[in-house]
């Protein structure tokens, strides 16, 4: 907070100094009212009633110089749009320079103010979350809830920045109006495929995304990502390095890196079971099979992470020959017939996870002003690679030998993959332009700065719903991670023996297998759609956490095998049920994650992208394990005894989640 707080100092302009929110008075109020509670002299409801009314104070302070300073620069427009629309001098190229000066200069005042609103938010923010954890108490949700949603609220002011786009608006319109087009006349809103290019709108533009992004949606996905926002306010400079770093082509390496790779984690599930068992093994060794790759992934997530400090070329180049060797390895166990050979090839596969590179690459090199995106590219490429995967496995039905090697649908996936890692490698060398490295002084001094910083929530909706470390944050954080843990396991039990058991119950074929699986996959778009867009907007986060938590805890629960038949319906509904719930919960889970985490966690090799991926693969190892042990009791016993560890796992976490909503209210 020290750190904050002189960073709030360095960022005020001298000449609006009294307007800032007092972050130092406030910071010492806290530590006041924690020694009037400790000895008795205050009770919490005073507390309450006194921090409230400061900083109703200090927002209507803030408030009113933001509408003074719109008025005046409403005002600069006004007198400047009457020299404009001026007959006698809409010819003289003069006087058309000196309003391009003039509307650049409201411009340049706007930004200022831009910053003024955003470093008041973050200060809000801060001191609302300082709050929280010094007293154990949700104030933030409380206070929101009272302020945000009134009809004469100020907060709107500051955190929707009323009124600011309509001036936006005239200084683009007009700026584009004066712009030498060709001798056109067509306005910004006749040809929006052509945008204003000018520094100042750039730079206005770039403020305002800070202050909230497009759509809730795209917030929504972005989190699934966990790739942590930093809060300090970046500076133009810091700006313009961000924007040296940024490759567009790199970004694309890396988002298609993510896709090949979780194509190539689903596209054996509906084939393992008969890949195993033409090897001489059990067909619940399929279990072991597709673990294989998750259990190196534990140790590849953390030394890419590392490796990632210094190069992001060099880990991809890494990631793309291992891949290729692990693919190979996992067609050839066929003609070899050995089921090592087709382990230690799905571990090479896992060496190969080179996610946590993909999520620093978005994290460090990506422009603030578009990493919301790509977070979300990051997401929906996991998701299209996850529903592809299945649905190319079921279509390589076919078998044939060429040059003494065997191609069918139990070796084609490894063909397949082998030959798509080469080809992205091909690619990956000619196309990936590797990023500055700051040297080792800048890049200490801006780990030491972030590391002050929390995750922020970027919504336009909600953009103070940020209870990070309340009721002693470490609980909470633990919380999710269980319950991440929790749908990372479920899903995986779900996904994994899908196979074994479909054959076993209803003798379903490959094909049959992997269109089911591709439908599931298929759903994770339309999903977080309906969910970021409107379900969101509708309940609290944590209201949508337990009941999704509640709604996976009957997918399970119906997808046991007891009395009656089991039948086709009832699986697929079943398990539709729980993936869905599951997908939601991860949504919600992970935006309430990426703001309870600690801050010192967004950089780093030790960040939260490394902790969620550590967390969601140790659960993928524990399903794909249990399935595999529990399958040596025979087929008949699978699927009920695989899914009591889901059902106790999640019963665990809706109690657990109970108690912490409990204890923050």
């Amino acid at each position: 907070m020290v750190a904050f707080g002189k960073k709030l100092k360095e960022r005020q302009l001298q000449e609006w100094e009294g307007y800032y929110i007092d972050y130092k008075l406030m910071k010492k109020k806290v530590k006041q009212y924690a020694q009037h509670i400790k000895n008795g002299t205050l009770d919490k409801r005073q507390v309450l009633k006194d921090f409230s009314r400061m900083l109703d104070i200090q927002i209507e302070k803030i408030v009113l110089f933001l509408l003074e300073q719109q008025g005046l620069l409403a005002g600069r427009l006004a007198k400047l749009g009457e020299q404009h629309n001026s007959p006698d001098q809409q010819s003289d190229i003069a006087t058309i320079c000196q309003l391009r000066e003039a509307y650049r200069e409201v411009g340049l005042d706007l930004l200022k103010l831009l910053y003024f609103v955003e470093i008041n938010a973050i200060g809000l923010r801060k001191i609302l979350k300082k709050f929280d954890k010094r007293f154990g108490y949700s104030f933030t949700d409380y206070y929101v809830k009272t302020r945000a949603n009134h009809p004469y609220s100020q907060l709107q002011q500051v955190f929707k920045h009323v009124g600011i786009g309509a001036v936006v608006g005239a200084i683009t319109r007009n700026l584009g109006d004066l712009q030498e087009r060709q001798g056109s006349y067509a306005s910004i809103y006749d040809q929006p495929a052509f945008p204003l290019q000018d520094p100042v709108i750039d730079s206005i533009k770039s403020a305002v995304d800070r202050l909230g992004y497009s759509t809730n949606f795209l917030h929504f996905m972005a989190q699934h990502a966990l790739i942590m926002q930093e809060e300090i306010l970046p500076s133009p400079v810091e700006e313009q390095i961000d924007d040296k770093r940024y490759n567009y082509m790199s970004l694309i390496l890396n988002l298609a890196n993510t896709f090949l790779y979780m194509i190539n984690t689903y596209i054996i599930v509906p084939t393992a079971d008969d890949y195993s068992m033409s090897l001489g093994a059990a067909a619940t060794v399929c279990g072991i099979v597709i673990g294989a790759m998750a259990i190196a992934q534990v140790f590849s997530s953390v030394y890419f992470s590392a490796w990632s400090n210094r190069s992001y070329f060099r880990p991809l180049v890494f990631s793309s020959i291992v891949l290729f060797v692990g693919n190979v390895m996992y067609a050839m166990a066929y003609d070899f017939n050995s089921i090592w050979i087709l382990l230690i090839g799905r571990i090479f596969c896992g060496l190969g996870s080179a996610r946590a590179v993909n999520r620093r690459y978005i994290s460090d090199c990506v422009p603030l002003k578009i990493r919301m995106q790509a977070s979300a590219g990051f997401v929906s490429a996991s998701a299209l690679g996850m529903a592809c995967g299945p649905a190319l496995a079921g279509l390589l039905q076919t078998n044939f030998k060429l040059f003494n090697w065997t191609f069918n649908q139990d070796t084609l996936p490894g063909w397949i993959m082998a030959v798509a890692w080469l080809l992205y490698l091909v690619w990956l060398w000619i196309a990936f332009k590797e990023p500055a490295h700051e040297d080792d002084h800048v890049e200490q001094q801006s780990t030491t700065e972030t590391k002050q910083s929390d995750v922020m929530e970027r919504g336009v909706k909600q953009p103070l719903l940020l209870t990070s470390e309340q009721n002693g944050g470490n609980s909470e954080e633990k919380v999710q991670l269980l319950i991440y843990f929790m749908l990372k396991y479920a899903m995986e039990i779900l996904l994994s023996e899908s196979s074994v058991v479909t054959t076993y119950y209803f003798s379903w074929s490959t094909s049959s297998v992997s269109i089911f699986l591709a439908c599931l996959g298929l759903t994770v778009l339309p999903v977080n759609i309906i969910v970021g867009s409107y379900i969101s907007n509708m309940f609290q986060e944590r209201q949508i956490l337990l009941a999704s938590e509640i709604m996976v805890c009957i997918g399970i629960v119906l997808s046991f095998n007891l009395i009656i038949p089991y039948t086709v319906p009832q699986y697929v509904c079943s398990g539709l049920i729980m993936f869905v719930s599951a997908e939601v919960l991860e949504g919600v889970n992970l935006s309430l994650l990426s703001r309870v985490m600690s801050s010192r966690l967004s950089r780093g090799t030790y960040n939260g992208g490394l902790l969620s991926t550590e967390a969601g693969t140790l659960a993928r190892v524990v399903a794909d394990g249990t399935i595999t042990l529990i399958g040596l009791l025979g087929q008949s016993t699978l699927l009920n005894l695989t899914l009591l560890p889901s059902l106790f796992i999640c019963i665990g976490c809706i109690v657990a989640t109970c108690y912490t909503y409990n204890s923050l209210y």
